[in-house]
């Protein structure tokens, strides 16, 4: 059995569809399934049982010598929620249970992290394991992801294998339940589709023109295979970047969902709100080499593939899932 928790969510249910499609159907999903609008993320897909989170500790205890895989990707995700009490549990508290049941149960894991612990970047963007102790993130979301980290780089006994994945700019189906969270890709279709336009955040930093803040957006397909491949090849442990490798504007993100759409470029600006304002990050663009490194294999969409993709094979025809 493969586990994978956070399966009502965003990028586990794509990876949920991504194993169904390569022929894996003895899953466990672990989630809240108390929210109705997430249903529609796996009420199609193929999986053996469903498990609540806050009975999963014990059900693992129960069926530990079934349990061939866990990819621990859920987590309160809101970087706008600023109650630290809520990461403690669910992000670090949550997720050092799991890890110490993997490594009770000699079970390998892969966990999610993020490229929110890089804060403002000012310390670059590589996954090297002696940088994560100076990295400053700019909210409590961060910081939680940080904090399991460093704790997870502290520990004497690991699983046999496990990885941590900071996930960068992540976009494309099975998002549509996030609302502010949702990517920019979703957000300019719906404005496209609703208003025939679509308003960015204006700059508030000397160094960068409006729409030209810069992020490593990267297509959730792209997430979905790096994860595989980790369970399949369980080549190097650690602590990895997981986006496209290459920063582009929310300009560029905009016009190329115009044109998939096959609409008229309209693009205007508003402020960033003010409560972001100071914690909003202006540039991040993942070190790749040591995913690299390690051996995986696959090119990753372009910008243009990914929102192409997405736009028209999934908003467009109004499928929201993967």
């Amino acid at each position: 059995m493969i586990v994978i928790t956070g399966a009502a969510g965003f990028i586990a249910s794509a990876l949920v569809g991504r194993l169904n499609e390569l022929r894996y159907f003895d899953l466990v999903l672990v989630d809240d399934f108390s929210r109705e609008n997430r249903k529609i993320n796996y009420q199609e897909k193929k999986y053996r049982c469903l498990v609540e989170r806050s009975t999963f500790p014990e059900w693992l205890d129960a069926n530990e010598n079934q349990v061939d895989f866990i990819f621990h990707l859920g987590a309160r995700t809101d970087t706008t929620e600023f109650n630290k009490a809520i990461f403690d549990e669910l992000n670090e508290q949550y997720s050092q249970t799991i890890w110490n049941k993997c490594v009770e149960y000699a079970i390998p894991l892969v966990y999610a992290s993020s490229a929110a612990t890089y804060g403002d970047g000012s310390l670059g963007y590589n996954d090297e394991h002696n940088i994560i102790s100076q990295l400053k993130p700019l909210n409590p979301y961060g910081d939680s992801k940080n904090n399991f980290d460093l704790w997870v780089l502290q520990q004497k006994t690991t699983p046999f294998f496990w990885a941590g994945l900071k996930f960068f700019n992540v976009y494309g189906p099975n998002e549509y339940h996030k609302g502010r969270m949702a990517s920019v890709v979703w957000h300019s279709y719906n404005q496209i589709m609703n208003n025939g336009e679509m308003k960015l955040f204006r700059s508030h930093n000397p160094n960068y023109t409006d729409g030209g803040q810069m992020r490593d957006f990267v297509y959730v397909k792209d997430v979905a295979n790096v994860c595989v491949w980790l369970m399949e090849s369980r080549k190097k442990s650690g602590i990895f970047n997981l986006g496209s490798g290459k920063a582009r504007t929310f300009l560029d993100l905009t016009k190329n969902t115009f044109k998939a759409m096959g609409k008229e470029e309209n693009i205007s600006f508003i402020d960033t709100p003010i409560d972001i304002r100071d914690k909003y990050q202006y540039f991040t663009e993942a070190n790749m080499s040591k995913l690299k490194e390690a051996g995986y294999p696959h090119a990753f969409h372009t910008l243009e593939e990914g929102v192409t993709d997405y736009v028209q094979n999934y908003l467009l025809q109004n499928l929201k899932i993967y």
